[in-house]
């Protein structure tokens, strides 16, 4: 007997297998909010009110930055429970008076947003000071020890104490810092942040360089040296911190070959994940913003498109924690995909809920030649195809070449963002009658397992689509889905029980979609989920 579809339910479905849980500790922001699984909070510290006269700390003291209030360290540790932690470091009126005047700083640069004018960190006598504040903080307190802090970012400098630099590149422009200048800085300062994280000694015991996180990205758009500072995320990561990405809500732009994150574009236009690179992440945090919907500067009337592929990207990145603001974020408004959301962060390939691919071709605007950094070109530039995790949809010689779907988005967002068309279709007219998925073979290899598959379709014309499948013994079809051409989206079930996946359909596939043959058929999004708590989560407990 096929498999049969149940009834189609409208739009997407983002339903769990009852054994799935998420990690906790997953969602962040600046206050807890538990009704929408943020459970950790910020601590929020000048290093003005930390270090008020040479020599002299405190935990007592409040703070102001940018017409915020920050309470003392002891006051803002009393409330308990987890949290992260930045230390606001650069900013002229961040930093204490005396660091100006005894390292004899004449000049700052604003950053592009006003909120300060920032001193140049680079100068030894002002790092120096700093890492004499981030040794007093970390060990002589220890906070760094404290179960409760997940992780700080680092630096703590610049915008936001989002590491962009746009402050040196300003410095370089005025003649004041020189390339060579800069990167023996930066890579002497990161070995030291990791060096004082980890207790400045060789005993491994009181190693917490894990809890650092790198707020600065890989290209930081560098028009300055010509890209000669575009691979300092990576070198930053590879010394043993974590990492932060602040503008995962643009999903099309700038984030698909990022070297910190072990991604690059293929030749064929697919990102490709280094999952081994994934591994190594640990107990370290590698984070999304997901909040700058409506806020920020950007707007969108297209809000629950903005934030599901924001949400995918961030996904594909195998980010295992995410910044949220539960109103920016629209989490009441789309509490099923964001519940989706904290159960997918922090799982790897043996112990998540599910494998999954969004099909799409969207431009990544940052590689377009007569936009941004044309250092990297692949087929199709700057065309990328599809957000894949674990589950790939890719063309398929003889009878599987695709063709756009019908959802034409631009510049949602920002220009930046470029145009996304959304779905990818059989091509009939053409002797095109399949779309080919490959499953990750560590994926697959779960024996026993049960296996649903959702597959979400516009229903726009008469097709009756089938989804073919091998048990082991033979290939199968599931029960056709007969269309009604009412143009709404739709997503079909099939439960396929406890097949093995052994890419043995044509082309080494482990599913095909049939159009039926007389019609074709668009597809947005394939979910295949395992219904049983994998093996690997006997063993894996992914991250901390």
């Amino acid at each position: 007997m096929p498999v049969q579809a149940q009834t189609a339910v409208p739009g997407h479905d983002w339903s769990l297998p009852a054994w799935s849980q998420p990690l906790p500790w997953r969602f962040y922001s600046e206050n807890a909010s538990p009704a929408h699984g943020v459970d950790v909070r910020v601590v929020d510290l000048s290093w003005r009110q930390l270090n008020p006269q040479p020599g002299v700390f405190s935990r007592t003291t409040a703070g102001v930055v940018d017409g915020m209030t920050f309470p003392s360290l002891d006051d803002q540790l009393a409330q308990g429970g987890p949290y992260w932690l930045r230390i606001w470091t650069s900013g002229s009126d961040w930093a204490p008076d005396w660091v100006v005047q005894s390292c004899n700083i004449q000049t700052s640069w604003p950053d592009a947003e006003g909120q300060a004018s920032h001193l140049p960190i680079w100068n030894s006598c002002v790092w120096n000071a700093m890492k004499d504040l981030f040794r007093q903080v970390w060990l002589n307190w220890g906070l760094l020890a404290d179960p409760n802090l997940l992780f700080t970012q680092v630096p703590g400098a610049f915008y936001y104490t989002e590491f962009d630099f746009d402050i040196p590149f300003q410095a370089a422009q005025a003649g004041q810092l020189s390339f060579s200048q800069f990167d023996n800085w930066f890579h002497q300062a990161m070995a030291d942040l990791v060096n004082i994280a980890n207790g400045e000694n060789q005993n491994p015991d009181d190693d917490h360089a894990w809890k650092l996180v790198y707020t600065g990205e890989d290209y930081p758009f560098d028009t300055i040296w010509n890209g000669a500072s575009n691979f300092f995320a990576r070198d930053a990561v590879q010394l043993g911190m974590g990492i932060r990405n602040g503008i995962t809500e643009l999903s099309n732009f700038h984030l698909n070959h990022a070297p910190a994150w072990g991604l690059s574009i293929a030749g064929d236009g697919h990102v490709q994940v280094d999952e081994g690179a994934f591994s190594r992440w640990g107990r370290r945090t590698a984070a999304g913003e997901n909040e700058c919907f409506n806020a920020c500067g950007y707007s969108t009337t297209e809000t629950e498109y903005a934030v599901r592929l924001a949400n995918l990207k961030v996904l594909q990145m195998r980010a295992n924690r995410l910044y949220v603001v539960p109103t920016d974020s629209y989490m009441d408004s789309y509490p099923a995909h964001w519940n989706w959301v904290r159960h997918e962060l922090g799982k790897d390939v043996l112990d998540a809920p599910d494998a999954w691919v969004a099909l799409r071709r969207a431009e990544d605007r940052y590689w377009d030649p007569l936009n941004g950094d044309n250092s990297h070109s692949w087929n199709g530039t700057p065309w990328v195809r599809n957000l894949e995790r674990w589950l790939i949809q890719r063309d398929s010689a003889p009878d599987g070449q695709s063709r756009d779907g019908t959802g034409l988005h631009n510049q949602v967002l920002d220009a930046d963002n470029g145009q996304a068309i959304e779905g990818r279709r059989t091509d009939h007219a053409n002797g095109q009658d399949w779309l080919y998925f490959f499953l990750d073979d560590r994926f697959a290899d779960d024996p026993g397992q049960s296996w649903r598959l959702l597959v979400t379709y516009v229903d726009n014309s008469q097709a009756q689509w089938q989804v073919q499948y091998h048990d082991g013994q033979q290939a199968r079809f599931t029960a056709a889905v007969a269309q009604q051409n009412d143009g709404q989206l739709y997503t079909a079930r099939f439960d396929l029980g406890a097949i093995p996946f052994n890419n043995a359909l044509p082309g080494g596939a482990d599913l095909r979609i049939y159009n039926g043959g007389v019609a074709d058929v668009e597809i947005r999004f394939v979910r295949l989920l395992r219904m049983q708590q994998p093996l690997g989560r006997l063993f894996s407990s992914g991250f901390e």
